[in-house]
């Protein structure tokens, strides 16, 4: 049975929910993230791309390139809704979807040859779809294995769509520089760059035992990949691992009232995701990153799963204070892990008026956005 991958894509996801939304943003060059000068780019639309915006490049330089820019923190909220209308859409497609995030999915499609004689067809519905039930732009690659459809989709940007065929890989992976390689760092590609390789097809032909030399086992996979060659199977989607939310503060933290008003925050936060998905978790874990970039991590993990905002905050709290904190303070995270469905159960006498008051909260939330309703000691 031949085989057949289908990668979808949003095209600049977050931004373009907002322009889909506000009317007035569509044209104008919009920027989603932190908005601190600490904070990074989540996503900038093409319009913002022109001026050499792109994800994960931090905010204050982000405003020196475009100062014009619409600059948004976003609604994860509305963007966690709008990608379940988007993985529904996919499923209707294929039994065989695997999320990659809230934006990215792989669809298998082998042996359904009956159902899609065409695959560049198939790729028209699923944009079409999307476009017509979303109001969202989506790129398509099509190809026999996941590394090939996934560059495929991103070959075409944006509204792309585009079948690599098996027989024309080779040829079209070729000329590529070899950063298009998954897990060519810019270690990996120094490495290489040292035995003169800085193509893919270079990377194809290059000697495996003096790859294996200088990269380790990693090698193997780097040389398949060059030749086309991924084995990985689409795994339908599975549940998260974790869930969790970090902050980088515009100005370090010293005060202890206001560390505890951002441990309690990002509390919130988590707990409402937790809630939202549908989950509790056992291990709670802060993440304290220090001015100097010193990090560290504290976990605890608890007789049974919670999702309540307050339990978050106590444990983190308790985490945070079992160690000394010298200098200023850069960022602060807080993560719960060890997950399973349902909500938390057992803890408390009054666990079931809490959950009836956290219901009424996450509905008020769901309704208006995560930050219609907050703790008093939150209220600046």
């Amino acid at each position: 049975m031949e085989r057949w991958v289908v990668h979808v894509d949003m095209d600049a996801f977050y931004a373009a929910i907002e322009q889909r939304d506000q009317p007035d943003l569509q044209g104008k060059p919009v920027i989603v993230g932190g908005l601190s000068n600490r904070g990074v780019v989540a996503t900038a639309s093409y319009e913002a791309r022109k001026f050499g915006v792109r994800s994960a490049m931090p905010m204050s330089e982000a405003r020196r390139r475009c100062p014009q820019g619409v600059f948004l923190s976003g609604n994860h909220a509305r963007y966690h809704e709008v990608s379940r209308q988007i993985m529904a859409i996919l499923a209707d497609f294929s039994p065989l979807v695997e999320p990659l995030s809230l934006d990215e999915a792989f669809l298998d499609v082998s042996g359904m040859e009956l159902i899609y004689p065409d695959l560049e067809d198939l790729g028209r519905q699923v944009k079409g779809r999307i476009k017509q039930e979303v109001g969202l732009i989506a790129s398509v690659g099509i190809a026999a294995n996941k590394f090939l459809a996934k560059l495929a989709s991103d070959l075409r940007k944006p509204d792309g769509l585009l079948l690599i065929p098996p027989e024309q890989a080779a040829a079209v992976l070729a000329p590529m520089p070899v950063s298009r390689i998954w897990g060519v760092g810019a270690a990996t590609q120094q490495e290489l760059r040292r035995l003169g390789v800085e193509t893919v097809g270079q990377l194809a032909a290059a000697d495996l035992s003096l790859l294996v030399k200088r990269l380790g086992n990693a090698a193997y996979t780097l040389q398949a990949l060059a030749t086309g060659q991924d084995e990985r199977p689409v795994v339908p989607e599975r549940p998260p691992q974790s869930i969790g939310k970090e902050l980088t503060f515009s100005t370090d933290l010293f005060v202890e009232d206001e560390i505890q008003a951002e441990l309690l925050s990002l509390a919130e936060k988590v707990g409402w995701r937790l809630r939202s998905l549908g989950y509790s978790g056992r291990t709670v874990t802060i993440k304290v990153r220090y001015a100097s970039f010193r990090t560290i991590t504290r976990s605890r993990t608890l007789a049974e799963a919670i999702n309540f905002d307050d339990v978050i905050y106590q444990t983190a709290q308790q985490l945070f204070a079992q160690s000394n904190h010298p200098e200023g303070i850069r960022l602060l995270g807080i993560t719960v892990s060890h997950l399973q469905p349902g909500d938390q159960l057992g803890l408390f006498d009054d666990g079931a008026k809490r959950r009836a008051l956290y219901q009424k909260v996450d509905e008020l939330k769901a309704r208006f956005g995560e930050d219609i309703i907050t703790k008093a000691k939150l209220i600046r």
